[in-house]
């Protein structure tokens, strides 16, 4: 994809850890607009959990700030194809630390974020993610630990792991209209990991089945970003 000429968001995405599981396409099909099926890799849907560090949040040529710009993020997403043939994410839920962030984001895509108490600590190979939702009748947490290992060979197109990682478009619903937005990143620096600690409700917040088994689980050091402007789908 050609680098996003005009941008309404720049971004930095660190210390990611990815984290797949396979589930029924009935179940995820029911959760989306009936304009998107998902998309699937031999045959399989799968669903992904995706804590890490968003730095240098910012429009493009306005500073930073230290405090706002900075903040622990984690998406529960699918994967999709949409009517205009397109293919990307759909988001179940973003949860992140700064309201302002959140509140952004809402009034501006409708997007499902949600204000959380989280931290995120990384020590030698080893990264911890935590969270809970703030003011949620619901509620939804989760407490992460990935060691990360050695480099994945790079991510090609037709791979799982590409299938899994790289993905340039998101979906979501304005309005009552499907909307996509553009999004470009270098190639991801993929790792293999392993996970030494998994908890959380987030899937079943979403309206999700518990997972099955242990995930397939991704780490990166992590990309810069561009996020473009949002398109209404005709």
């Amino acid at each position: 994809m050609d680098k996003i000429r005009t941008a309404m968001m720049v971004q930095q995405w660190r210390q990611l850890t990815f984290l797949h599981w396979r589930y029924p396409a009935d179940v995820v099909q029911r959760l989306l607009p009936a304009e998107l099926t998902p998309h699937t890799h031999d045959g399989e849907v799968w669903v992904g959990l995706i804590p890490f560090l968003m730095c240098e949040v910012r429009p493009p040529k306005l500073p930073e700030l230290p405090w706002l710009s900075r903040f622990p993020e984690t998406n529960l997403r699918t994967y999709v194809t949409g009517p205009d043939g397109g293919q990307g994410i759909w988001f179940f839920s973003l949860d992140a630390a700064r309201l302002a962030a959140v509140a952004t984001a809402r009034a501006g895509l409708s997007l499902p974020y949600r204000w959380s108490r989280m931290s995120l600590r990384r020590e030698g190979d080893v990264t911890t993610y935590q969270g809970a939702r703030l003011y949620e009748p619901r509620g939804a947490g989760y407490r992460i630990s990935v060691r990360s290992g050695a480099g994945c060979p790079e991510a090609e197109p037709g791979s799982l792991d590409h299938f899994l990682t790289t993905r340039h478009r998101l979906y979501t619903v304005k309005m009552g209209r499907l909307v996509s937005v553009d999004v470009w990143h270098p190639p991801w620096q993929l790792h293999r990991a392993e996970v030494l600690e998994l908890r959380q409700d987030i899937t079943a917040a979403a309206g999700l089945p518990r997972p099955h088994g242990a995930p397939l689980v991704h780490y990166s050091p992590g990309v810069r970003t561009r996020i473009g402007l949002p398109k209404l789908i005709r």
